[in-house]
């Protein structure tokens, strides 16, 4: 194999896996090239959040096997983990590997032996995503003991584990060598770091700040039960942190919370936001909200839409409920008619709507510093602030991966539905 082509489907964690293992494909002596491209291996990396991105996997599976029938297909991940014999008997794929066996791929390829892990809670080896040249996806935690009765993760994941402070140090520090300035912590469970070697994400964070180079550490997923207060006073202490939490809420009800299994109820989430909001009044406060759960009355979902309403967050990431058939939820009768989720889902996106709007209008006319992307938009490129305010400018190669102090203009919903912030005269950062 000489010509490989990868493709991620779902979270920043798997696009974290897809290029360790390019970079592994590399080292043997393959070419990387773009899935548009004629290659003698399709690697698809695939996810099973919902019953949509199962879809979308299989969409593209036949797609590559029409457009490239002669090349072989490889499918790995948390679909292929699940639904393993299903994707087996698709037309034109080749091997299938779960979350634990993707990194024999190589071995299999080359027609060796490739031993199966049985236990895909065993073993866990921090890693990072190459795409790009500012920021990478550092996967610092795999898999989840928590089984919320919606999730089949824990399933296709295995059970919470994490590599050692030291060891996650190390890895650390080859991110650094390689020139990035911003790193994204992923993981399923990221603040359940180190909880079965003894350690902690809070002490695991301050020795990351020690290394040099990386001059940006951002916070992605974090449990509100694991988001203690040493963290939320770590973040707002040190620069290099940024001010900026993605907190998934699931839903605004106690009721359906506890239908949920999640592990604290609307107060405690409400003094969690309000802590954050104390101590970092200007930080970008995210929600995830499932739309529509089996056991959601009308009454659940008004008293949730009123909850989330009250809330001083930033924006939602909004999800339409999923059957799994892993999970117990998938046992539940629905409470409402089939379309009254998409209608809970519209009211709950343009909620979101409103208040990243109004988020965005509390610092126009302010001063950021902006570390610029190579993502390009038309004229214009891309990057964010501190806060993760998306911000827009005239394109300029010699700036990607550099901090740029800029004052903030208006903001605008760019036709893909994100907002950007434009910027005024820019001025070079001190």
């Amino acid at each position: 194999m000489k010509r490989i082509a990868f493709h991620t489907l779902g979270c920043k964690l798997n696009f974290a896996e897809s290029s360790a293992l390019a970079k592994r494909f590399e080292q043997a002596g393959c070419t990387i090239v773009p899935t548009e491209e004629a290659a003698d291996l399709y690697v698809i990396n695939t996810c099973t959040v919902t019953a949509d991105a199962e879809k979308k996997c299989r969409q593209f599976i036949h797609r590559i096997h029409r457009r490239h029938p002669q090349a072989e297909i490889a499918v790995t991940g948390c679909f292929a983990e699940l639904r393993g014999d299903e994707i087996r008997a698709m037309e034109g794929v080749t091997y299938v590997l779960g979350t634990a066996d993707k990194t024999q791929l190589i071995a299999m390829v080359n027609r060796q032996a490739a031993a199966r892990n049985d236990d895909p809670a065993a073993g866990f080896t921090p890693i990072h995503s190459a795409i790009g040249r500012t920021r990478s996806f550092f996967k610092v935690q795999d898999g989840c003991d928590n089984f919320c009765s919606y999730c089949a993760i824990p399933y296709a994941r295995g059970r919470s584990r994490s590599a050692g402070i030291a060891q996650t140090v190390e890895a650390a520090g080859r991110i650094a060598a390689e020139g990035y300035k911003e790193v994204v912590f992923t993981g399923v469970n990221i603040g359940d770091f180190g909880r079965k070697n003894g350690e902690r994400f809070a002490d695991l964070l301050r020795a990351l700040l020690r290394i040099d180079g990386i001059v940006r550490w951002r916070l992605s997923s974090i449990e509100p039960d694991l988001l203690d207060s040493e963290i939320i006073e770590l973040v707002a202490a040190e620069p290099k942190l940024m001010p900026h939490f993605h907190i998934p809420l699931q839903a605004g009800s106690d009721a359906v919370l506890h239908a949920m299994r999640r592990r604290y109820d609307t107060a405690f989430f409400a003094r969690k936001v309000e802590e954050i909001r104390r101590n970092l009044p200007h930080a970008f406060i995210a929600a995830d909200v499932i739309a529509g759960f089996p056991s959601e009355t009308a009454a659940d979902f008004e008293d949730g839409y009123r909850f989330i309403e009250s809330l001083p967050i930033s924006a939602l990431h909004v999800f339409s409920y999923s059957a799994r058939p892993e999970a117990a939820a998938y046992r539940m009768a629905n409470a409402y008619a089939p379309a009254e989720k998409e209608a809970r889902s519209r009211r709950l996106h343009r909620l979101s709507d409103a208040k990243k709007a109004a988020f965005y209008e509390r610092f126009s006319g302010q001063t950021a510093v902006v570390l610029w992307e190579s993502e390009r938009l038309g004229d214009e490129m891309l990057g964010y602030t501190e806060n993760y305010l998306r911000v827009a400018a005239p394109y300029d190669a010699a700036k990607i991966n550099t901090l740029e102090s800029v004052r903030l203009d208006t903001s605008y919903l760019h036709p893909d539905k994100d907002r950007i912030m434009t910027v005024q005269t820019p001025s070079p950062c001190k």
